[in-house]
């Protein structure tokens, strides 16, 4: 069931992938309530089979969505990173993902989430260039993110914090920065379209 679900949304259904991604980590010993909230989802996209991804031709402008929510869970230490990219007027790259390391702060877990976010717009950017479809050298890539205080960190050349792995992330956001590949711009939380990835929708903006 996760399986099928997960070809949706890696296909053409960015907004069922927090709900798919959550499921997923309870496939080693699902119960009662994870196989309900499995039809609930499956219902819904029987339910929205009309939805589509559109483009428009007339537009050629690639930008990313970065966001993570820091802890939702007392039972998990860890956030969730999401992001999204479009081209054309329409969605092209999304991912929800839950982070790999413990982040000790807001301001970490949308760092985490911007470098993941970063290293996906690295390879999108190396793709289109490979495809011809922007003439070189392509223009950086606009990073969208809700966080003022991430957005100060990573224009900051030196990172002081103490965890290694936060380091090594901001140390990559830098390269990006440095090399043209992306720049980072603040947007506002309702402007953030990556921000359902990171946590469930709330009943007026579900279809």
């Amino acid at each position: 069931a996760i399986g099928s679900m997960m070809y949706a949304t890696h296909c053409t259904r960015p907004d069922i992938a927090f709900a798919v991604s959550k499921l997923s980590q309870y496939t080693v010993n699902p119960g009662t309530e994870h196989w309900k909230a499995v039809g609930i989802v499956l219902g819904y996209l029987k339910r929205t089979s009309n939805l589509e991804l559109t483009y428009t031709s007339s537009s050629r402008i690639l930008e990313g969505y970065s966001d993570a929510s820091w802890i939702d869970r007392t039972n998990d230490s860890k956030s969730t990173s999401g992001w999204i990219f479009t081209l054309a007027g329409g969605a092209v790259s999304w991912a929800s993902k839950k982070q790999t390391c413990i982040a000790h702060s807001t301001m970490e877990a949308e760092l985490i989430a911007l470098a993941a976010a970063g290293k996906e717009a690295e390879w999108i950017r190396d793709l289109l260039t490979d495809i011809r479809l922007w003439d070189v050298p392509m223009p950086c890539i606009p990073m969208y993110c809700d966080s003022e205080a991430t957005l100060s960190k990573v224009y900051n050349a030196v990172y002081n914090g103490g965890s290694r792995h936060i380091g090594l992330r901001h140390n990559y956001v830098r390269q990006l920065l440095e090399s043209g590949t992306i720049k980072v711009v603040y947007v506002k939380t309702s402007k953030n379209l990556a921000d359902p990835f990171t946590k469930p929708l709330t009943r007026d903006l579900v279809v």
